[in-house]
């Protein structure tokens, strides 16, 4: 049975604008708080994880295996937001790391950097009406929102473990 999904409209908006208008204006929030861990290593390490379940869940539902899809796509979603929770933590209470290589490899690290970032705001709201769509039980319009869903987060997911291999050594 198919549900209305124009009643989440309103919250996918909202989200689609708070989430990185509030990652913003925490980025110029500074707490004097040394962290017990450094995290730069641990959010990578969850966006490739991240990774690792989209494409078990795209595998999951060529499959046809969907109750495996649902609950690798939801730990996708969890996981995204933990990852988003670190970075936001680890930014207000360090400095930002300056990348320090030169030539074509600054040129490379910037476009990936670039990329990421304006990529990681755009794929929130195709997040959000994917997952609309699935719970709402829209199947159609879900499978054709996530033709477009799964390689843009998946990108975001691979992009911020290769802008962290390429900072990391300048930590």
């Amino acid at each position: 049975m198919e549900i209305n999904s124009k009643k989440y409209n309103k919250r996918i908006v909202l989200l689609s604008i708070l989430i990185p208008l509030v990652v913003a204006i925490l980025f110029g929030v500074k707490i004097n708080v040394s962290l017990p861990v450094f995290l730069p290593p641990i959010y990578a390490s969850i966006n490739a994880f991240t990774a690792i379940l989209l494409v078990a869940a795209f595998w999951a539902v060529k499959n046809k295996k969907l109750e495996l899809h649902k609950k690798l796509m939801k730990s996708a979603i969890v996981f995204s937001i933990l990852f988003l929770m670190l970075y936001v933590a680890y930014h207000m209470t360090s400095n930002s790391t300056k990348f320090g290589g030169e030539g074509n490899l600054k040129i490379i690290y910037f476009l990936v950097l670039i990329s990421h970032i304006i990529l990681s705001i755009i794929v929130i709201p195709f997040v959000l009406i994917t997952y609309v769509r699935a719970i709402t039980n829209n199947i159609q319009l879900h499978k054709k929102i996530a033709k477009i869903t799964f390689p843009l987060w998946l990108y975001v997911t691979i992009s911020g473990v290769i802008v962290y291999l390429m900072i990391a050594p300048y930590y």
